[in-house]
């Protein structure tokens, strides 16, 4: 009777520390989170009133767009109901966690998008974040501004594009007057993200950054007590949208997987994804179909044709396991030692 009611004792005390109760205890690590970016920008005749996005440079939807590979669902408007409700299922399926929403400030056609977006990933069992895009007058103290009527969407996580271009000091005196929000600095430099008053850090841009330096990135996050999340993407082809004649090739899914495998090593608390349907730079993993004159993902890891459409978001689904995976291994051998 003793032994028994030692048990019981013991058993309640480790359910009260949360042991065996499905509580994380101290040893367990954070689980790495996964976001990928989203553009809620594109609009038809018939929904919209207009071509938004498709037509960039100087393309005539929807034969010609402004886009060297060709979406499987055809341009399509981010105002349809059931394209993004299909988007965000698509995304949820993955793994993926959050979906980060390209935004242009009160106002904007993304501002009136974003609620809508909200609703569908929310549906699909996906949190949503913020990019707050570079719009005409975009300052520190108008960025913080435009947030604080917006915590009532459940966002926590702000990611801003190009926040270098305003000193750190403006930063530091804006955001020091937020509450709620996680923001994070589009910077490789953990020092500069900690001068501006962020509390993360990530790199989007998948033709300048090619990996090699996110374990030093988010080592030094680590340091300073900051959130790393770097960027990994499939490669980048603006031509067709910008005329910019610089490319990352994709290699059959090689550059996706070397991206993977460096941010996998960083550790990172976050991996962003650049991008999901950014299809102007060519950074989208959403589905691509074959037409005329435009690129595929045939050939990525030996898939051909229409099977070749999911590549991208079936390799992403393996990623994320994969991110997952490790770190839980990383914790059991930690706690083995």
């Amino acid at each position: 009777m003793r032994r028994a009611a030692f048990i019981t004792a013991a058993a309640s005390a480790l359910v009260a520390a949360g042991v065996g109760s499905g509580a994380p205890t101290p040893l367990d690590p954070p689980v790495p989170q996964v976001a990928i970016f989203y553009y809620a920008w594109y609009g038809t005749p018939a929904v919209d009133g207009a071509w938004l996005h498709w037509g960039q440079g100087d393309n005539a939807p929807p034969r010609r767009i402004g886009s060297n590979y060709y979406p499987a669902r055809g341009p399509y408007s981010s105002g349809v109901g059931s394209v993004l409700r299909a988007q965000m299922r698509e995304i949820a399926a993955t793994g993926i966690d959050t979906v980060i929403v390209s935004w242009w400030g009160p106002g904007s056609v993304e501002d009136a998008r974003l609620r809508p977006v909200v609703t569908a990933a929310k549906a699909a069992g996906l949190s949503v974040a913020l990019h707050v895009e570079p719009w005409p007058g975009r300052t520190p103290g108008a960025v913080v501004a435009a947030l604080r009527p917006l915590t009532g969407l459940g966002i926590r996580d702000v990611y801003v594009y190009d926040s270098t271009s305003s000193p750190d000091d403006e930063w530091r005196a804006a955001l020091a007057g937020l509450d709620g929000f996680r923001v994070f600095a589009h910077t490789s430099l953990p020092g500069r993200a900690l001068k501006g008053g962020f509390q993360g850090l990530y790199t989007y841009d998948v033709l300048v950054y090619d990996g090699s330096s996110f374990g030093r990135m988010c080592a030094g996050a680590r340091r300073l007590g900051l959130v790393c999340a770097p960027s990994v993407g499939p490669g980048f082809d603006a031509f067709r949208a910008t005329g910019d004649a610089r490319v990352r090739q994709r290699n059959d899914g090689g550059v996706y997987d070397h991206m993977w495998q460096a941010a996998v090593r960083a550790s990172p608390d976050v991996v962003t994804i650049t991008s999901y349907n950014e299809w102007h730079e060519g950074t989208q993993i959403e589905p691509a179909r074959a037409t005329g004159g435009y690129l595929t993902y045939d050939g990525a890891w030996g898939r051909k044709g229409t099977d070749a459409q999911r590549a991208y978001l079936d390799r992403t689904a393996y990623w994320v396991e994969r991110l997952r995976g490790v770190r839980a291994t990383t914790a059991r051998v930690s706690r083995a030692q």
